[in-house]
């Protein structure tokens, strides 16, 4: 049975209402590197503070702070830090410009197996008039829902990087930490798109999967698209739950973007195509295909080597998929079969 108790839990739509590329702020920082610096701020972060993802990752959260800043809302921050706990306080920041904002901040440990922090997130909104006069019990609670939410969907990205890895090389290392910015992303589009799917139906916590499939391609063909590269898309609707959407829209960017960074090398030209459709017999087949070099005999995928096909076959389990790749004459071909029960 999936585990759709959050997602009934979450209750009004003001939660993802507020959460939008508008509105909630979102980053991680890694204490085990020195400082606790940032390494990763979503959009909304840079249009809340004026800092461009460059100006603020490597950097300690501190730089926001400014003259009018309470050393009491510091060391609260700071303490619960220390402890390795949550803490929810409003604190005067700094824009890029030197104005002051009052942030609504949420932070909160994400704890690898050994109980210490892999990660801090933090989840930000700046309050306005309208959050000051109201119910200000309902913007923390928004707040801290989101918070469990990135934190639950978090921790099951991460649980591929905590895995023992054949490859610990510095440059393997680096790739995986680098694609991490790309899934978090993902997931806020899973998030953004439940906010629509909630605006539009009646229905509570189903999502388009075809619609969800189509923004994730645009995404990643924005990113690694080149000129001689095709892309082709034929995408049929299907209904599904939150934490399934969140699932495969994981596993359709990991494979997406796999064919456009290792199918064709350096070559200028190839296409690669992505297709939804739902089966007759009930659930979906997706088909994620390219002719470019092809995989070598050598080669399985997803790879335990690597933490991005550990989180597929990961993601595949909790859906009780099917995944093929068929090595055709030219390319992989990728196939994928999720059973769909929106009772579950």
């Amino acid at each position: 049975m999936e585990d759709t108790s959050f997602a009934t839990a979450l209750g009004t739509n003001e939660a993802f209402a507020a959460f939008s590329r508008l509105s909630i702020s979102v980053l991680l920082t890694d204490p085990r590197q020195r400082d606790n610096p940032i390494i990763y701020v979503n959009d909304a972060f840079e249009r809340m503070t004026g800092y461009s993802r460059a100006a603020a990752i490597g950097h300690n959260c501190r730089f926001l702070q400014g003259e009018g800043t309470d050393k009491r809302d510091v060391d609260m921050i700071r303490k619960a830090i220390s402890e390795k706990r949550d803490v929810s306080v409003d604190i005067l920041n700094y824009r890029a410009n030197g104005a002051p904002f009052l942030n609504r901040l949420i932070i909160a440990p994400i704890l690898g197996d050994d109980g210490q922090p892999m990660f801090f997130l933090g989840i930000q909104k700046e309050l306005v008039e309208s959050d000051r006069s109201g119910d200000n019990r309902i913007s923390t609670d928004n707040l801290k829902l989101i918070q469990r939410l990135v934190q639950r969907d978090l921790a099951m990205i991460l649980s591929s990087l905590r895995e023992p890895s054949m490859d610990k090389s510095p440059v393997m290392i680096g790739r995986e930490m680098e694609a991490l910015p790309r899934r978090l992303e993902t997931l806020q589009t899973v998030y953004e798109e439940m906010r629509q799917a909630r605006r539009a139906s009646s229905q509570r916590d189903i999502i388009d999967m075809g619609a969800l499939l189509a923004r994730i391609a645009a995404a990643i063909v924005h990113t690694q698209g080149r000129a001689g590269l095709r892309y082709v898309q034929n995408i049929e609707t299907v209904d599904v739950t939150l934490d399934r959407a969140t699932r495969i829209a994981l596993i359709v960017s990991e494979t997406l973007q796999n064919a456009f960074e290792h199918a064709f090398g350096h070559e200028d030209f190839g296409r690669i195509e992505l297709s939804l459709t739902r089966l007759t017999g009930g659930g979906m087949r997706i088909i994620i295909g390219d002719d470019g070099r092809g995989l070598p005999d050598s080669l399985d995928w997803p790879s335990r080597r690597h933490s991005g096909g550990r989180l597929v076959r990961s993601l595949l389990g909790g859906l009780d998929a099917k995944l093929n790749v068929v090595r055709g004459a030219a390319g992989v071909v990728v196939l994928i079969d999720v059973p769909v029960d929106l009772t579950d």
